[in-house]
């Protein structure tokens, strides 16, 4: 579904607020620079940062591309690094104390499933583990209220595992198949739990599964 006509749907279906879709590729720093400068414009700034991009390719360690891997450390780790910088210095010129920066994660941040396919992608979510606990120490070192947090889920039926095995439209529907998976909306209330904690609560993780999903 494209972003223009989500929002249309979002209208249509009378939900509060205005969803505005910015094309944006993520691999370019430039391109993220302009649309901060462009949500400064428009809208003021950010307070609250979502990065929910992320990808796999299916590279394993020992035989994969180099292409592939770039480009999950550029999408999975350095535009969420970005966004975040961008995301607090907007929050920070305009004393925005009470902001959030939530990270979509994955259980593969937390564990390395045996499937070659999976492992660098894993190392990039390892590494969006690392980076969110490394913000919440900088935020506490600012002295600010910012918050910082993962969502970290399991399998969740969305496009992801058909671009994961794009030569492979089977064994990508197998996966979702093979379960009863999560679904976005699931994923959604987790984002709105954490945002919805008192503002003296510090929530660092939300790891969820489909009940069925062994690993």
């Amino acid at each position: 579904m494209s972003e223009r006509k989500l929002a249309a749907e979002c209208q249509s279906a009378g939900y509060s607020g205005t969803l505005i879709p910015y094309k944006c590729d993520l691999s370019n720093e430039e391109e993220i620079l302009s649309m901060f400068s462009a949500i400064k414009t428009l809208h003021k700034g950010v307070d609250v940062c979502i990065n929910n991009a992320g990808l796999a390719h299916n590279e394993p360690l020992l035989s994969g591309k180099t292409e592939g891997w770039r480009n999950m450390i550029d999408v999975n780790v350095l535009a969420l690094s970005i966004c975040t910088r961008e995301a607090y210095k907007s929050m920070k010129e305009r004393n925005v104390d009470d902001g959030h920066i939530i990270n979509i994660n994955s259980m593969g941040g937390h564990r390395v499933v045996p499937s070659g396919d999976e492992h660098f992608y894993s190392a990039t979510k390892y590494a969006v583990t690392a980076l969110t606990e490394g913000i919440r120490q900088e935020l506490r070192e600012a002295n600010t209220h910012i918050r910082a947090t993962c969502i970290s889920p399991g399998i969740v039926e969305t496009e992801f595992a058909f671009r994961h095995h794009n030569s492979d439209p089977e064994k990508a529907a197998a996966v979702y198949e093979s379960m009863k998976c999560l679904k976005a909306e699931d994923v959604a209330s987790a984002v709105t739990f954490v945002l919805g904690a008192p503002p003296h609560v510090q929530i660092g993780d939300v790891q969820m599964r489909p009940v069925e999903q062994v690993s």
